[in-house]
């Protein structure tokens, strides 16, 4: 079956009308970012921020349109909203739906277990952070999850860095998710874990050129609208950075921790401290730092150097008053590892650098717990007598 093209989409929206204009969304330029991969599609609706609530079932209308295309397997449509310079801000609402594309931004001590809704089956969600790219977050982020997953723990791995997604290549996945009912997409999976990435959904060469808002919305749907099933713990792997698909993560479900991940080196240390700061001003427990490219052993003389220096994340860790995780050194096994499609805690498992993010993850999940079982215990308990 041909490829759906770009143009064939066009002309199956320029069917579906603006409620208040009476335009079709082609005509009233409100279509952007197509994307089309192996019957895949994805795009975006820009509409105005004061009707952004009311337009979701124009959204909905627009996938299923595409949808019923011949050669079509999935559709997936964002809303952005675009406002025009020079124009106030809406007051925020008094309340609002925590769903796609529509829930209230949450300023300082407004936490994610009052905004975010627990994603149906997913008992804890944690998020991989880095104050900065090239630290070795994704690599961080893997080998984690596969390391609670060997302990016996259903995990699931969500990969939240649209620009640039790494988890297809780092898990060995080349396959594209499936929808049963046309409304959630599956997840796929290898090495027992479950993974979602819009790598799966676009080429591995094509630039994402989206706005923040339709990275948000993306995010919101790759939680929402992908089936999970019953996991112990989905690990998200954030970009780099603190904008807006931290912000998202944080106030959309309920982090259950953070793990910030960072080099030796002062300046990435800086950039870490802000990452730790930013779950802290939203109320995301902070589960500790994991020192990451450590030091280096020469594999032909045995010599080690500290290349990016050694110890700046436990010191730093230790003066900002959290757990330091555990150090991992540079190793060109875990760089091939990755890149190969077979993480190094599954393709040597008996290897020291397989039992350090094993014991990482050990750490980890004691802190999920914990977390967990204090959030039930401060629960307010009904007594009938």
């Amino acid at each position: 079956m041909a490829e759906i093209t770009e143009q064939q989409i066009l002309d199956a929206l320029g069917n579906v009308k603006d409620p208040d204009s009476g335009e079709d969304i082609v005509s009233g330029g409100m279509v952007t970012g197509i994307q089309t991969k192996d019957g895949h599609v994805a795009f975006a609706i820009e509409v105005d921020p004061e009707r952004g609530a009311a337009m979701e079932p124009l959204r909905k209308e627009a996938e299923k349109t595409v949808h019923a295309l011949p050669g079509v397997l999935t559709a997936t449509v964002v809303l952005t909203a675009e406002r025009q310079p020079g124009s106030a801000a809406p007051p925020p609402p008094q309340s609002a739906p925590a769903g796609p594309g529509h829930g209230p931004a949450q300023g300082p001590g407004q936490g994610p277990a009052q905004a975010g809704q627990m994603i149906p089956g997913v008992k804890s969600i944690i998020a991989v952070a880095s104050g900065k790219g090239g630290v070795g977050k994704s690599t961080t982020a893997v080998n984690l999850a596969l390391g609670i997953a060997a302990a016996g723990h259903k995990v699931g791995l969500m990969d939240a860095d649209i620009y640039g997604p790494s988890m297809p290549r780092m898990m060995g996945i080349t396959g594209q998710p499936v929808s049963d009912d046309g409304k959630t997409l599956q997840p796929l999976e290898n090495y027992g874990v479950k993974v979602m990435s819009i790598g799966f959904l676009v080429e591995e060469d094509t630039p994402m050129i989206w706005r923040g808002p339709m990275v948000q919305s993306a995010l919101e749907q790759m939680m929402r609208d992908v089936n999970w099933g019953d996991l112990d713990v989905l690990v998200v792997d954030m970009p780099p950075g603190t904008g807006d698909a931290q912000l998202t993560m944080a106030q959309r479900v309920p982090l259950t921790g953070a793990v910030i991940v960072s080099t030796p080196q002062d300046i990435a240390l800086l950039d870490a401290r802000k990452g730790l700061n930013m779950f802290r001003k939203v109320d995301v427990p902070v589960f500790g730092i994991v020192e990451n490219m450590s030091y280096f052993n020469c594999p032909h003389c045995g010599e080690r150097s500290e290349i990016f220096a050694h110890g700046g994340a436990r010191a730093e860790a230790e003066r900002l008053g959290c757990d330091f995780l555990g150090e991992v050194p540079l190793d060109i096994e875990i760089r091939t590892t990755s890149d190969g499609g077979h993480p190094i805690t599954v393709s040597q498992p008996d290897g020291a650098h397989a039992k350090s993010y094993r014991a990482i993850a050990e750490t980890v999940w004691t802190k999920i717990d914990q977390t967990l079982a204090a959030r039930e215990a401060e629960a307010p308990r009904i007594v009938i007598q």
